[in-house]
């Protein structure tokens, strides 16, 4: 009876991968183990961009991975936000194990905390894991639709507090300028372009404060140069110092002293991606 139905289905809706186009499945074996099989390693463009926070990617952008991440971008294909919100749910994973960022946030005694889901923050509550999404421009949202990096984002939330850890998805970043096609621009060029092009969303400084406790990942589908991540963490940094300053202005306190203070908080925020270019693997360059 279940097979009669999932032909009847498929006559209806037919299916296919969304890597290599093979029918009856939304994403085959072969391809999910392409996008999940991997063990998430750390990964750096060349030139690394001012800023950029230590990044994670699930898996090389090539081939059945491309095809997967277009499918969903690209060709509405939402079905594919599970998995993709798998491997990047790894790749999260992948930097709380490896002890990045190099200082853990404070109250926080070790990576193994994280990834089990025990970290606990001031007094002893447990503080969430905050994910936020590099944002779509207003534009690309409209046309697609959705915004895939949000969607993913939510999908990667929920595989991560299934496994125990405690995470939430903070949608505080919007564009607040238009910025040139991407395309055909090089890492230098897309830096320009992007340049203040991120701020927070109002009331997002007060999320961001609370999410201060504990660890902050900045999350996207992909990741090729690196100047979208850094502008994002440049964006929550702005804010963190404008509400830190401020609060400390109120109790008489110099901003030396914040700005001090503040630095360290880079170090609390790192980044993670489904997936970026094959040579952005190759960390170990001589």
């Amino acid at each position: 009876m279940r097979g009669w139905w999932q032909d009847l289905t498929d006559l209806v809706l037919p299916a296919e991968c969304g890597g290599c186009g093979r029918p009856r499945a939304t994403l085959c074996a072969a391809c999910r183990a392409a996008l999940c099989g991997s063990a998430p390693r750390r990964v750096r463009p060349v030139p690394e961009p001012p800023g950029l926070p230590v990044v994670h990617a699930a898996a090389p952008y090539e081939d059945a991975v491309r095809a997967v991440l277009l499918a969903h971008k690209e060709r509405g294909a939402l079905g594919l936000a599970g998995p993709l919100g798998a491997a990047l749910a790894e790749a999260v994973r992948a930097g709380l194990r490896g002890g990045t960022p190099e200082t853990p946030p404070r109250g926080d005694t070790g990576t193994r905390s994280w990834v089990d889901g025990t970290h606990g923050g001031s007094q002893g509550r447990t503080v969430p894991l905050s994910l936020v999404p590099v944002p779509s421009s207003r534009a690309s949202v409209r046309a697609r639709g959705q915004d895939p990096a949000r969607r993913i984002a939510l999908a990667a939330a929920g595989e991560l507090r299934r496994a125990g850890v405690p995470a939430r998805v903070l949608a505080v970043l919007r564009q607040r300028r238009a910025v040139a096609d991407q395309s055909g621009l090089d890492s230098r060029q897309r830096q320009a372009n992007l340049a203040g092009a991120l701020e927070v969303t109002a009331g997002g400084a007060r999320l961001l404060a609370e999410a201060g406790a504990g660890r902050i990942v900045v999350v996207d589908d992909l990741m090729t140069t690196g100047a979208s991540m850094a502008e994002a963490v440049r964006a929550i940094h702005d804010v963190d110092m404008q509400e830190k300053t401020r609060s400390e202005a109120v109790r008489g306190r110099g901003t030396d002293a914040v700005r001090r203070r503040l630095l360290g908080r880079q170090n609390a925020i790192s980044a993670a991606v489904v997936a970026a270019p094959p040579d952005s693997f190759e960390i170990n360059r001589n």
